[in-house]
């Protein structure tokens, strides 16, 4: 069960917000469009949702190696030294997201403290602010992965998991 989860954890997620996202604006679209009438919370559905989309996201990507990179000077290199530019990349890339880890749960901290809700849906903003801390945490628990995959790369010698291709 683990196991799944770690390999699925983020697509199951996207795919609910996505569902949600596109089922909302199709909602909103035939409102507006056959009843000459929208929403207040159909906007705020969507656009939360696609904040949780790009948090998400962006922790699939580091778990995929799929963020854009300049990478031609990798293909001249042997196994060991890919390894050590990747690990160096994940070392630089932890630390940034511990700090904006920290910074994030600021934003949610204060919106707590003051009891923000959103205009619409009349909901506090901590659940939606959630999404930055959510998607940091779960970079730092991928680049922890892929930094033990790396070492493990550059301990026996084999190649570096280097993401998939855009065109193979």
């Amino acid at each position: 069960m683990l196991k799944l989860l770690n390999e699925n954890l983020e697509r199951w997620a996207l795919l609910g917000f996505y569902v949600m996202l596109v089922l909302t604006m199709a909602v909103e679209v035939v409102r507006r469009e056959v009843f000459a009438y929208s929403s207040i919370w159909g906007e705020e559905i969507v656009r939360y949702s696609f904040i949780y989309l790009a948090w998400i996201g962006a922790a699939s990507a580091v778990r995929e190696r799929a963020h854009i990179r300049i990478d031609v000077l990798l293909h001249y290199l042997g196994p060991r030294a890919k390894a050590l530019i990747y690990m160096l990349g994940d070392i630089v890339m932890f630390a940034v997201a511990l700090v904006a880890l920290y910074w994030s749960f600021e934003t949610v901290l204060v919106s707590w403290k003051y009891g923000s809700v959103t205009d619409g849906l009349r909901i506090s903003k901590v659940w939606f602010l959630m999404a930055v801390p959510i998607g940091f945490t779960l970079m730092i628990i991928r680049l922890i992965q892929s930094f033990a995959h790396d070492l493990h790369a550059l301990r026996t010698g084999e190649p570096v998991f280097e993401g998939n291709q855009l065109f193979d």
